[in-house]
């Protein structure tokens, strides 16, 4: 940070940071483009033309799965878009089924349901740092350790959790500096609490396992937002995160989740020990008291996804997701973000802006649509192109965007 910088919030410091790149992109039909209709990966945009889109997150293509319209269609036709209040009012049947579901992908945890992720944390967080929260007792004060990768949905929260004791920010690949920290907060009778991506949004798998052993001998908690990773692996699509603990969640662990990405659905949810009586969420969770829920078409189709998970159905998109996965890396020549992890975003970087937004250029000319990335993503003056892959996408397209992608790499590189 320079010395214009001291002392700036953060929104003030993207701003000095952030270049014309994103205005850019936009301008040029790169992002920010309108979406008429969809059959497949395929788009049809509102300028007429087609393209293969590498850039939802929705990595089983649940969305536009028959079960999912036919369940969000008659829940329309039977209650109508929402009941517009809070659960604590009213809430449609969908919502304990959905919860009931989920409790049992999650071998009998104690799940409750949110409008988002984002929502998920602003409902638990506050509670946990409070000290009050039934089951996760704290000792002395909190502090809460934000991992530097993690997602910008608790990177944001760190004014909030402020109010509950001090933030600060860690690397837990640097795990010695991490257990000096840990120590620390042993000796002072503070509460550690690691805030962590299963599945990171840009990059890596964090071993979580490792990560809640190691807060659990030192007396802290482990909370994880597997957003990404919910759905694409693990028994009945638990996540990566409840997979990597051997589908056991330890007391000390919490896992946040998305039901709108691969899940084919929308909304968050949060998994607690079994023993956790969610009607203290429901009395507590600022989301929940005063926020509406999930609109009811949108609650039926995650009903109908849970069902899916439940069956061997998702065995079957998984195992296609990680076809299309290993045959995208086999292809491309230059390795790329994340090349052989079992994570379904891959990344093609560039050393500057231009060369990033070129490449998209010529993707999108060759029917191709991925997102191209910039500051605050990715470092400054740097560009990534992210391509999300699906179980839907087919091996003809996977080779396409393989072949571009390494005429554009190798331009790049000359």
């Amino acid at each position: 940070m320079n010395i214009m910088e001291a002392g700036a919030n953060w929104m003030t410091i993207r701003q000095q940071r952030t270049s014309t790149a994103l205005n850019s992109a936009s301008n040029n039909g790169l992002t920010g483009f309108e979406v008429v209709s969809r059959k497949g990966k395929e788009l049809t945009l509102d300028d007429g033309t087609t393209c293969t889109e590498f850039i939802s997150c929705s990595y089983l293509g649940l969305e536009s799965h028959p079960q999912l319209i036919h369940a969000a269609g008659t829940a329309l036709e039977r209650i109508g878009i929402h009941l517009s209040a809070s659960r604590s009012a009213m809430s449609p049947v969908y919502l304990r089924q959905l919860e009931q579901l989920l409790g049992d992908i999650y071998a009998g945890a104690s799940v409750t349901v949110f409008t988002s992720t984002s929502n998920a944390h602003l409902g638990v967080l506050p509670l946990l740092g409070s000290g009050a929260m039934d089951g996760y007792p704290t000792k002395g004060s909190i502090m809460w350790l934000v991992d530097r990768t993690a997602h910008a949905s608790m990177q944001v929260l760190r004014g909030l959790l402020s109010q509950f004791g001090r933030v600060k920010r860690v690397d837990t690949q640097d795990i010695d500096s991490l257990k000096q920290v840990l120590k620390r907060c042993a000796q002072t009778q503070i509460t550690p609490v690691l805030l962590i991506d299963g599945v990171g949004s840009m990059s890596g798998l964090l071993p979580v396992s490792e990560l809640s052993e190691l807060l659990q001998a030192w007396g802290g908690y482990l909370y994880i937002d597997d957003a990404h990773g919910i759905s694409i692996t693990g028994k009945y699509g638990a996540g990566y995160a409840f997979e990597n603990l051997g589908y056991r969640l330890p007391d000390n662990t919490i896992i946040a989740g998305s039901l709108s990405k691969a899940f084919g659905g929308a909304g968050g949810f949060i998994v607690l020990k079994p023993a956790y009586k969610a009607s203290q969420l429901r009395e507590l969770a600022n989301p929940l008291v005063f926020g509406h829920t999930v609109s009811v078409p949108l609650q039926a189709a995650n009903v109908a996804s849970a069902q899916l998970h439940l069956s061997s159905d998702i065995d079957f998109l998984q195992s296609a997701l990680w076809q299309n996965v290993r045959r995208l890396d086999g292809k491309v020549k230059q390795q790329m973000m994340n090349a052989s992890l079992r994570a379904p975003i891959r990344g093609a970087l560039f050393q500057t802006e231009l060369q990033g937004a070129a490449a998209a250029t010529a993707l999108r000319a060759n029917g191709i649509v991925v997102f191209p990335v910039f500051y605050p993503i990715v470092e400054t003056g740097k560009a990534m192109l992210r391509c999300a892959l699906s179980a839907l996408h087919t091996p003809q397209q996977i080779d396409n965007l393989a072949r571009q992608l390494n005429v554009q790499l190798s331009q790049a590189s000359a």
